[in-house]
C-alpha cells in the first residue's frame, strides 16, 4: 500500500458532514479488498467484518471517522453566498480562502475580505464571525440562485500532497488518516489468523457530534473497540508541556476515563514488546472529543481504546500529519488484533 498516495485520493473526495456520499462509496471498495462482508448503514457508516469462524469469537471493532468539516449555504445576497459551518471551522483562517461549492457541477469560491487598505484600526485586531462572512462565486444574484440553492454543502479547497520528509498535508487528514492506518492494519493481517471477528467502521458525522459512530457501535454489539483519531501535535505557538504530541513520535496511546485501563496498559505493553514507537497523552475528562466517548457507553458498555496520530493546524485546510506516525498506528492495531482473542 502506498500510503502518501491513498492518501492524496481520499483526501481529496469531498465528504462533509450529512453529505459523505462519495466518500463512502470510494471507502467501502477499498474495504471490499479485505473483508468477508461490507455495507454502508442507514446514517452513512461503512462497516466490514472480517469472520474467524469460531462460535462465540470476540468481537474488536477498529473506528475512524472519515467525514470533513465544511460548511453550507443557507441563502444568497446580491450572488454572494451566506453559509454556516458543518463541524468547528476556524473562522481566523476563513477569510481570502478558496473553497469548493458542492453544487451541480461544483464550482470554486472565495470567502470575501477586505483589503488592509480600508480597515479601521479596531477592524484589524478582532476576528470575522462566520455569521458574518460571505462567499463570492463570481456570480450574479440571479446566476447564484439557480446554481447554488440553499442546503448546497462545501469543502475547504487545497492541494493535498507529500510535505517534508516523509510527511503529508492537505484538507480532511482529520481522520482520514485514522483511516488509512486501520486500511494499513487490515492488510497488514492479511494473512494472519485470528481467533476474533475483526469490524471496521468509517464513521460519518463526527464532526457534528459523533452521530454515525453511535448507532454503528449500537448495531454491531463489539466486545471491544478501538477508536483512532488525530491528536493535537507539537508546534511553536503551543507549550510544551501541554497535553500535546511530538510527530514522529509515534502512535498515542491516551489514558483517562473514557479509555478501558486494561485497554490502555495491553497496548503500551505491545509497543515496548514490538518497538512500536508510541506516546502518552492524557484525557481527564468524560468525554474525549471522540468516537470513543460514545461508543464506550453503547449498549451495556464497549471496552475502550483511543489511539491518535499526531496532527499540526487541525480544522484548517492545512492540517499536517507524519507518514511515519500512521505506520506506527498500524503496526499497534494489528498486534492488538493477533491477541485480541487470547
Amino acid at each position: 500500500m502506498d500510503t502518501a498516495e491513498l492518501l492524496k485520493e481520499l483526501c481529496s473526495i469531498p465528504g462533509p458532514p450529512g453529505f459523505e456520499g462519495k466518500v463512502t462509496g470510494y471507502v467501502k471498495s477499498l474495504l471490499d479488498a479485505y473483508m468477508d462482508e461490507t455495507w454502508i448503514d442507514v446514517i452513512g457508516n461503512v462497516i466490514g467484518v472480517r469472520r474467524c469462524g469460531k462460535d462465540g469469537a470476540v468481537k474488536l471493532l477498529f473506528d475512524a471517522h472519515i467525514d470533513e468539516i465544511g460548511f453550507i449555504v443557507t441563502g444568497v445576497e446580491e450572488g454572494f453566498l451566506r453559509f454556516a459551518a458543518l463541524g468547528s471551522l476556524d473562522a481566523r483562517v476563513m477569510p481570502a480562502s478558496c473553497v469548493t461549492v458542492l453544487s451541480d457541477p461544483p464550482c470554486c469560491g472565495v470567502v470575501c475580505v477586505m483589503p488592509p487598505h480600508v480597515l479601521k484600526k479596531e477592524d484589524t485586531e478582532s476576528n470575522i464571525k462566520i455569521e458574518d462572512m460571505y462567499i463570492d462565486v463570481g456570480k450574479t444574484q440571479e446566476e447564484a440562485l439557480k446554481a447554488i440553492p440553499p442546503g448546497t454543502p462545501g469543502v475547504m479547497d487545497c492541494s493535498v500532497g507529500p510535505f517534508g520528509n516523509n510527511w503529508f498535508c492537505g484538507k480532511a487528514l482529520d481522520d482520514r488518516a485514522g483511516f488509512v492506518s486501520i486500511l494499513r492494519a487490515i492488510e497488514m493481517l492479511k494473512d494472519s489468523k485470528l481467533d476474533i471477528d475483526l469490524y471496521v467502521m468509517a464513521s460519518v458525522q463526527e464532526e457534528v457530534g459523533t452521530r454515525g459512530a453511535a448507532p454503528g457501535a449500537f448495531a454491531i454489539a463489539p466486545d471491544q473497540c478501538i477508536v483512532v483519531d488525530v491528536d493535537f501535535a507539537v508546534s511553536p505557538d503551543t507549550k510544551p508541556h501541554e497535553n500535546k504530541a511530538a510527530m514522529g513520535g509515534g502512535v498515542i496511546v491516551s489514558r483517562g476515563p473514557n479509555i478501558k485501563n486494561e485497554l490502555a496498559e495491553t497496548a503500551l505493553s505491545l509497543s515496548e514488546k514490538y518497538d512500536i514507537k508510541h506516546q502518552i497523552t492524557i484525557e481527564p475528562g468524560g468525554h474525549s472529543g471522540t468516537n470513543a466517548s460514545v461508543i464506550q457507553i453503547s449498549r451495556e458498555g464497549v471496552a475502550t481504546a483511543l489511539f491518535g496520530i499526531p496532527l499540526r493546524y487541525m480544522h484548517t485546510a492545512q492540517e499536517v500529519v507524519s507518514l511515519d506516525d500512521i505506520e506506527s498506528t498500524a503496526l499497534l492495531l494489528s498486534e492488538y488484533a493477533k491477541g485480541a482473542g487470547k
